[in-house]
């Protein structure tokens, strides 16, 4: 089947999520799943950002078409959009995995999910500064968080912390490496009108950091853990793989007695079914249970409708590859604060 009719398959099962002000941010293709293996295709408000992970290694000719084919029918069934970025994931020079114009000269900088407004910069990185995977996430951190303290580690641009002060959380703590990341979200911060207090946005090495708050005698109701698949500073490495368990158990100290651990590994080639063996594992001293898992949102992972091919690995009894388990946790000493 031709890209068009894929995306035109894909755009009416998502009917429901295009809104009149167009101010949403959804997935209006994911073609690893819904039969264009190597595009996926994100609408931001009035911007449409198409990810594009072919090897262009070979002068990319059928892929240039497949990208010009996929504008022109996203233009002709989403009237409404006003730009469209490309980003080549194996593009050699990094200035160009960030993106580029593909058409139209401004992009937006701003969306709001369920009511709550997020700043945008679609060029910050090679992905577009906000993970629409984690929506569902996002919604029960407004829901379940009023009056909690909060550390969203490895923040990025802060989207589970800008959530968690929805709710409204008592306190928030955003932790990322990259100070660039964590400008935009302060960015979000003041379009809703929060409070910006400095101390509750630490820039600095995760490892490093987690070990100051420890020593500080800190504690959180709730704490967010969404690494990158792979990072190696001086002072620890990062690996969704191999050494996940590592990160999970450097962070439980900081989690007050009946708090929550929210646990979230992407690795595409982690089975669900391992990564709840390695959290049943976590658990197995009774201090940690699993208590419910968050499921990637419909739009990201495609349509029983419009899905053609399997997951390179089962996600289950996860939906998707972006595995989210939410963690009760007990402590020894009984400390809530």
């Amino acid at each position: 089947m031709a890209v068009e009719a894929r995306i035109d398959a894909a755009i009416g099962a998502r009917a429901d999520l295009v809104d009149e002000r167009h101010e949403t941010a959804f997935r209006v293709l994911n073609g690893f799943r819904e039969g264009v293996p190597g595009l996926v295709i994100d609408i931001f408000g009035r911007t449409a950002v198409l990810h594009d992970h072919d090897d262009m290694s070979d002068g990319g000719e059928p892929g240039r078409e497949r990208i010009s084919a996929a504008c022109a029918r996203l233009l002709d069934r989403l009237p409404f959009l006003q730009s469209i970025i490309l980003k080549p994931r194996t593009a050699a020079d990094p200035a160009e995995r960030r993106g580029r114009f593909v058409y139209g000269e401004t992009s937006d900088r701003r969306i709001r999910e369920n009511g709550v407004w997020y700043a945008l910069d679609l060029f910050l990185n090679q992905d577009a500064s906000f993970y629409l995977d984690t929506r569902n996430l996002r919604a029960w951190a407004t829901a379940n968080l009023a009056g909690k303290s909060v550390l969203n580690t490895f923040a990025y641009t802060g989207s589970l912390g800008v959530a968690a002060m929805a709710a409204p959380a008592r306190k928030v703590v955003n932790l990322d490496l990259n100070r660039a990341f964590l400008n935009v979200a302060k960015a979000s911060y003041t379009l809703n009108g929060f409070p910006i207090r400095q101390k509750e946005f630490v820039s600095g090495d995760f490892f490093s950091r987690v070990t100051a708050l420890k020593r500080s005698n800190e504690l959180f109701d709730c704490v967010f853990v969404d690494p990158p698949f792979f990072s190696q500073t001086r002072y620890g490495t990062v690996d969704l793989v191999t050494e996940y368990h590592r990160i999970l158990n450097k962070v439980r100290p900081l989690v007050a007695d009946g708090g929550t651990l929210v646990a979230i590994n992407n690795a595409l080639f982690v089975p669900g079914a391992d990564y709840v063996a390695l959290l049943e594992g976590l658990c197995a001293d009774g201090y940690m249970t699993i208590e419910e898992h968050v499921e990637m949102p419909d739009d990201t992972i495609g349509y029983p409708q419009t899905r053609v091919d399997d997951e390179i690995v089962s996600p289950a009894p996860f939906n998707g590859p972006t595995k989210i388990a939410v963690l009760r946790v007990r402590r020894k000493d009984g400390r809530k604060e």
